[in-house]
């Protein structure tokens, strides 16, 4: 975060001690507004240690979950280790920028990522949300807006898992929640690494997901060549010709990906 000025953030001092009278919103139980964020896991990455101290004050608060990475290495590592609903991701840090760790993070991890940066000119902003970023927040910024545009991405989220509750592959249609294949003809409970596996895939419907990631997302540990052979146990499911499948493609040396009907 080099050069950047925080004064606007410093209001976070004084709002510490000042906590029982701070107005900041909070979410209504029929505005539709995120009214369970106090469960939701943030990781804040940035080389600034007085602001990620603030923002870890800050954020937990309001009840959530922060854990903190000074550069794009540290934060590789706790992704590996552990699941979060939201990255927080400055741009200008030492070694890999907050930019290339997004632009990698993008083409494998569904978790949504809000850029909070210094470089704040218009092309700035678009070139990061042309990444797929979930938003992109200049510096200074006031800790309220970024409490109010956490709680937006974290609501769009769990709508969008909520749209996603039943999916059409092709004359099945999946439940994601209890992990049941139904058709015209049967239904069909999917053993649990392969409701997680399948999960996993409809979470990044149409993008490309590596095996490390699904590994990860699916809790399948063994090794990668475990998760080719639930790929193969699914498709003998949902595919008319596995050795042909329509629904779950294999990309080389990348991994797999999911089509499904809307």
């Amino acid at each position: 975060m080099h050069g950047t000025s925080i004064d606007s953030i410093e209001n976070m001092d004084n709002a510490d001690s000042k906590s029982s009278e701070r107005q900041d919103p909070q979410p209504s139980a029929n505005s539709g507004d995120y009214n369970e964020s106090y469960s939701a896991h943030l990781l804040v990455v940035d080389d600034d240690k007085r602001l990620r101290d603030l923002l870890r004050q800050y954020l937990q608060e309001y009840g959530f979950a922060v854990s903190l990475a000074c550069s794009a290495e540290e934060a590789r590592s706790l992704l590996g280790n552990l699941r979060f609903d939201l990255l927080i991701v400055d741009i200008l840090m030492p070694g890999e920028s907050g930019l290339e760790l997004a632009r990698s993070l993008r083409e494998r991890e569904p978790t949504p990522i809000l850029i909070l940066s210094a470089l704040g000119e218009p092309a700035d902003r678009l070139q990061g949300l042309e990444l797929g970023v979930a938003d992109y927040m200049p510096k200074p910024f006031e800790p309220r807006e970024l409490l109010l545009r956490i709680r937006k991405i974290l609501a769009q989220e769990k709508k969008s898992v909520e749209l996603t509750a039943k999916l059409k592959i092709g004359v099945w249609t999946f439940e994601t929640k209890h992990g049941l294949l139904t058709s015209d003809k049967k239904t069909t409970r999917l053993p649990a690494s392969e409701a997680n596996l399948l999960r996993a895939l409809a979470m990044r419907q149409g993008a490309i997901v590596s095996r490390s990631t699904l590994a990860h997302l699916a809790d399948i540990t063994d090794s990668p060549r475990a998760i080719d052979i639930a790929i193969a146990r699914l498709r003998s499911k949902l595919e008319d010709d596995p050795k042909v499948p329509r629904y779950i493609t294999t990309h080389r040396s990348k991994g797999y990906s999911l089509q499904v009907e809307l």
